[in-house]
């Protein structure tokens, strides 16, 4: 059995526990009208990154999301070691996923994605490799070729509120 490998445990608010930093975006960098921020925060005692805002299906919209770099540059994590991610979260219990990236994707509308509904008190998921579904791509997912990683609010109109309180390989 492989040992888990952190990403990020969020004791930094400056950067993860793999160096990089997490990053907000919404539909808006494609016409839509969503909004929304990521801010570090202490969360039912437990320090962690809140998501929250509102997903808009309007102008062909509908996603707000928080993701991170996994490597530097144009370089490739190599996760094909692992059975999948695990993410501890604290949420409005409404439906997210984590979103996979891999240096074979070209469009940013292009992911691999595991959903999960978030409950209202903190509580881990673990989400197999095998369960993260193409996203408008034909491609396989490569688990040695992976680049980012996201949560994901997607496809319903609503109010988002939900923390990130851990996250790594398994």
């Amino acid at each position: 059995m492989t040992t888990p490998a952190l990403i990020d445990d969020f004791s930094s608010p400056q950067r993860a526990s793999n160096g990089h930093t997490w990053r907000f975006s919404c539909d808006r960098v494609m016409g839509g009208v969503s909004s929304g921020r990521a801010v570090h925060s202490i969360i039912a005692g437990r320090r962690a990154l809140l998501l929250d805002g509102r997903v808009s299906l309007d102008n062909n919209g509908g996603f707000v999301q928080i993701s991170l770099d996994l490597t530097d540059g144009d370089a490739a994590f190599d996760a094909s070691g692992f059975t999948g991610l695990r993410v501890m979260t604290y949420g409005d219990d409404g439906r997210y996923a984590l979103n996979l990236r891999t240096m074979d994707l070209s469009f940013p509308w292009q992911s691999y994605r595991s959903g999960f509904t978030a409950a209202r008190a903190w509580e881990w998921h673990d989400l197999p490799f095998h369960s993260f579904d193409a996203n408008r791509t034909e491609q396989p997912l490569d688990l040695a070729r992976l680049r980012r990683v996201g949560l994901i609010a997607i496809g319903e109109e609503r109010t988002v509120t939900v923390a990130i309180g851990g996250l790594c390989f398994y």
